[in-house]
């Protein structure tokens, strides 16, 4: 049996749709790379000189001796991996306590970490500001880590997976004498892999990224993240292109590895916190 014409036709259209959107997402990218190899003269040609010539390879050498950039990498590494473990660790544990356990007020007490979600970190900015500085938490990469440990997105990501855990294994586990702390660890945490594993990639991808919160707390050049070093390559009447986006390359390498480490548990764990709960 033939295929309708119609369909084929649609076909091909949505074909074209899905490839004129992944051009349009990956042209930014693509002119990323285009740039790093450009001296600043060549980066506003019209039209756009995609295959520089000459070709400046000292781009890359620059963005590593210009700036502290290993000091840079340091530190956002530091943040983003402890930051990315701490609230890993504590939405896990406040995951299971609202899927597994009982207390009162448990459900409103749920419901009230989710309405969080609804609240724009700007409208606490000020108020979190104030209550750092009282702390004596500025200039602190502890401030950025520890500011990571909660989060409303990641109790419920890791909720749904310990809620399609049955209930008796955590039964049986009890009746072998297992505390709370064991069943957690042993029981608990193996099951919610795929869960762990997307959670862990979402908030180390935005401890990465993040600008506005190291650009509040941080006044020390030598406390400053990737995002805030690379800003120093832009002078009040200058700003070197080809050196701001091999520095932005050089920053995204840590990205990808660990994407591609986690790929296939970050696909199980998005689609099966639809499925559970």
């Amino acid at each position: 049996m033939k295929d309708d014409p119609k369909k084929i036709i649609g076909r091909i259209l949505f074909g074209l749709l899905l490839l004129l959107l992944v051009l349009c997402s990956i042209f930014p990218f693509l002119w990323m790379i285009s740039t790093s190899f450009k001296y600043d003269t060549q980066v506003f040609t019209n039209p756009i000189q995609w295959i520089p010539d000459p070709v400046k390879l000292d781009n890359y050498r620059k963005a590593w001796s210009e700036i502290p950039f290993a000091l840079f990498l340091k530190n956002t590494a530091l943040v983003a991996v402890a930051g990315t473990f701490l609230q890993v660790v504590c939405c896990s544990a406040a995951a299971y306590a609202f899927a597994k356990m009982e207390f009162m007020g448990k459900n409103i007490l749920f419901m009230i970490f989710m309405a969080t979600m609804m609240i724009p970190w700007h409208t606490i900015m000020i108020p979190q500001h104030m209550l750092m500085g009282r702390l004596g938490m500025h200039d602190k990469l502890a401030t950025l880590i520890l500011m990571q440990a909660f989060g409303a997105f990641g109790i419920f990501l890791l909720r749904q997976f310990f809620m399609g855990v049955p209930n008796e294994l955590r039964e049986a586990a009890q009746i072998d004498g297992a505390g709370e702390i064991r069943i957690f660890f042993s029981i608990m945490l193996q099951q919610a892999r795929p869960g762990l594993a997307a959670l862990t990639i979402f908030t180390f991808i935005t401890q990465w990224n993040d600008y506005i919160t190291p650009l509040i707390y941080l006044n020390s050049p030598k406390n400053y993240t990737l995002q805030l070093g690379l800003k120093m390559f832009a002078t009040q009447y200058t700003m070197q292109y080809g050196l701001t986006m091999a520095g932005t390359l050089c920053s995204m390498v840590p990205l990808f590895v660990v994407y591609l480490i986690f790929e296939k548990q970050i696909t199980k764990g998005i689609v099966f916190t639809g499925m559970k709960g």
